[in-house]
């Protein structure tokens, strides 16, 4: 496929120099993601980070593409699991929609090498950041589904997906039911009261995408910290972290 070269933005943003993408790069990119955009411009600015270009960043693409991947994925769910209940599905849909999983997605799609940043972002090691692959993931998600559609968009799903919807177990229990379990199983232990505390220890971010920072402590362990884009979310991660360090993740 041959990629026209569009002008306009030169990627920067506030008088921060950044690294663009070419419109040679952008072909090999779409070659991956399996669409020839109509709008190269869009998918340009799904590539870019508020650290280039806040006015062009793909903040608000990034709020597009979450929802557009969760209809893809929890009407994929709805269709493979035809016995399970809504809780059972929500925690397929968890694992499914958690900054990870799409990070690793970004990166199977070979997204890294194209992201537009700050040259101070690239420094900081900004090309392998979870939340900024996330964003992006999600970011291309939508310039997908505005650029070609719903099938577009569900093609990228079936293309860097695969390997998390394949290691999803009908089995699944959320990492704060098992944290609780295990400490309840230590009921008779010298420490007592062995219920996992959460507290929130931070907000930051946008209204419309925030980060939640949440701490849990078990009592004789030291405590871990989670993060996430709602308070649940964030518990969950921190309970996740909690279970990483005693060996005891499902």
């Amino acid at each position: 496929m041959t990629a026209k070269r569009t002008g306009g933005s030169s990627g920067r943003g506030r008088g921060r120099s950044a690294t663009t993408a070419s419109s040679r790069s952008l072909t090999e990119l779409e070659d991956r993601l399996g669409h020839s955009f109509q709008d190269k411009g869009l998918l340009k600015r799904a590539l870019t980070h508020a650290s280039a270009n806040a006015a062009v960043s793909n903040e608000r693409l990034e709020f597009l593409g979450d929802r557009v991947l969760g209809l893809i994925c929890a009407e994929r769910l709805h269709a493979l699991y035809p016995k399970d209940a809504e809780g059972a599905l929500a925690l397929k849909f968890n694992a499914l929609a958690r900054r990870e999983t799409c990070a690793a997605a970004a990166e199977a799609a070979g997204i890294a090498p194209h992201l537009i940043l700050a040259k101070a972002e690239v420094g900081s090691g900004g090309r392998r950041k979870v939340a900024i692959l996330s964003g992006a993931c999600e970011a291309v998600i939508a310039a997908l589904y505005l650029d070609g559609g719903m099938d577009a968009a569900r093609h990228f799903v079936d293309l860097y997906f695969t390997d998390a919807f394949a290691s999803l177990n009908s089995d699944m229990r959320d990492p704060k039911t098992v944290l609780q379990e295990w400490a309840q199983s230590r009921g008779g232990s010298k420490w007592g009261n062995d219920a996992p505390v959460y507290k929130l220890i931070g907000r930051e971010g946008p209204d419309h995408a925030p980060r939640f920072s949440v701490e849990v402590s078990v009592a004789g362990k030291t405590p871990e910290t989670g993060s996430g884009g709602s308070k649940r979310e964030a518990e969950q991660d921190a309970a996740r972290h909690m279970l990483e360090k005693l060996g005891k993740l499902p």
